[in-house]
């Protein structure tokens, strides 16, 4: 029997002549996948759900269970505003032939997550701050061994390149029609680096829409002939990309904020504090899951106000973890700032809240802020020198082994999808280390 909203759905589609219906999902790695269905078969879908190989798709499933189905989220149904013809979308959760969830499908393990807080009593907001790079779409992209040129030379806050500007803002409207509110854009520090910032939503609704904000900036680019990448350090010599996090736990029973007290030391409560103390304990064991590629620990160096130690503080932006100041009455919200845009929002989303809930369940005790980093010398790019007091992981490889010995992150993630993903970037580590660079051929070749 199909309900009610599946009708309200069915009925809004006919009214907007749409012939065919993306059923999206994320891969573990955190690509966009997607089966297009002819409008006609919706009804039947929404009732059944679509197969689909899942062993043809990295990291999802193992070939003895390879048969899975996609079962659509009638609430995110949106239309494609980049589309010539009418096309919707729907986001979807993966299950099994009998209609339980798939244990491995990254949207199950956030709303595991969110289970677990409301359990707690309470619900998890938060708001994204997406970095990117505009660059031009050339045809012979790499041909020369270069990246391709930056799509302007301003900095922070200029007015930027009229097609860049355009990018951002037809992009942010494009979100409304998914329902979801951009709060700004601006030009960032370095040349072609642009932000959006998303405004706190549910966490669900927050990685449902960071999903659909990267895919409507790379499908309004490709039309308009640019490449947006949301590598996290595409630039040896600019600045890298991040995915700044803000972070809200609200009382479930009154909606209140749970980490401001204004009366208390740095304006947080004690559920604040032991949140903030449970997402430094476990910082070095969810950077795998929040900055997954090999490239993204060339952003985490330190400097350039991306974070290389586990610290937190109220100004300085260099921490891993900032407790801005907020209007009075505003309630207090906690800013990570060591994700970046390659990560997968579900599974960073999910082993975030659960640091932050393992440390309010034992109560950590939060220790100082650093609003100054050590005094040490400084190196030719601006970034700090020398080893970090509480560093953060330098490699993936390093990572991935910290991810190893964190039992709530790995817990965060659920079996399935750490056994995957590991495997997945164990493969990616080695492939690198492999790989001999062009620096490398120019640095030793003639002289070792």
């Amino acid at each position: 029997m199909i309900d009610e909203r599946h009708e309200r759905l069915l009925d809004q589609i006919r009214r907007a002549n749409v012939e065919f219906v993306h059923f999206q999902f994320t891969d573990i790695p955190g690509a966009i996948k997607s089966v297009a269905i002819p409008a006609s078969r919706l009804q039947a879908s929404l009732e059944r759900g679509v197969w689909f190989d899942g062993s043809s798709v990295e990291g999802t499933a193992r070939f003895a269970e390879s048969d899975l189905y996609l079962r659509p989220d009638p609430t995110t149904f949106a239309l494609l505003p980049w589309d010539a013809r009418p096309t919707g979308r729907l986001l979807c959760d993966i299950c099994l032939p009998d209609g339980s969830a798939y244990p491995a499908d990254p949207r199950q393990a956030l709303k595991r997550a969110l289970a677990e807080a409301a359990e707690l009593g309470y619900d998890y907001r938060v708001g994204f701050e997406l970095e990117f790079f505009v660059f031009e779409d050339r045809a012979d992209l790499f041909g020369d061994g270069r990246i391709p040129e930056p799509l302007d030379t301003s900095s922070y806050f200029d007015e930027s390149d009229d097609r860049a500007a355009n990018l951002c803002w037809t992009a942010a409207q494009a979100l409304g029609g998914f329902g979801f509110e951009v709060e700004a854009t601006h030009h960032e520090v370095a040349p072609g680096q642009h932000e959006v910032d998303l405004a706190e939503h549910d966490a669900l609704s927050a990685a449902d829409a960071l999903v659909a904000l990267k895919w409507a900036l790379r499908s309004f680019g490709r039309r308009d002939g640019l490449l947006v990448s949301f590598m996290p350090k595409p630039i040896e010599e600019a600045s890298g990309s991040g995915l700044h996090v803000q972070q809200v736990l609200a009382h479930r029973e009154g909606g209140g904020n749970a980490f401001g007290d204004g009366a208390a030391e740095y304006g947080l409560s004690a559920v604040g504090k032991h949140y903030i103390a449970g997402q430094l304990a476990h910082a070095r064991g969810m950077t795998a899951v929040i900055a997954p590629l090999v490239n993204s620990y060339k952003r985490l160096m330190g400097g350039a106000e991306a974070p290389g130690q586990i610290s937190w503080a109220r100004i300085n932006r260099g921490s891993l973890i900032r407790v801005p100041e907020v209007a009075q009455g505003a309630g207090a919200r906690v800013e990570l700032r060591a994700p970046d845009p390659s990560c997968n929002p579900y599974l960073a989303l999910a082993a975030m809240l659960e640091a932050g809930l393992d440390g309010i369940r034992n109560e950590l005790p939060l220790p100082g802020p650093v609003e100054e980093l050590p005094d040490r010398a400084s190196g030719a790019d601006g970034e700090s020198a020398g080893p970090a007091a509480n560093p953060l992981p330098g490699t993936l490889g390093e990572a991935l082994e910290e991810l190893e010995w964190d039992p709530v992150v790995r817990g965060a993630l659920g079996q399935p999808i750490y056994e995957r993903f590991l495997a997945a970037k164990e493969a990616e580590w080695l492939a690198y280390r492999r790989h001999i660079s062009l620096w490398e051929l120019k640095s030793y070749f003639k002289g070792a």
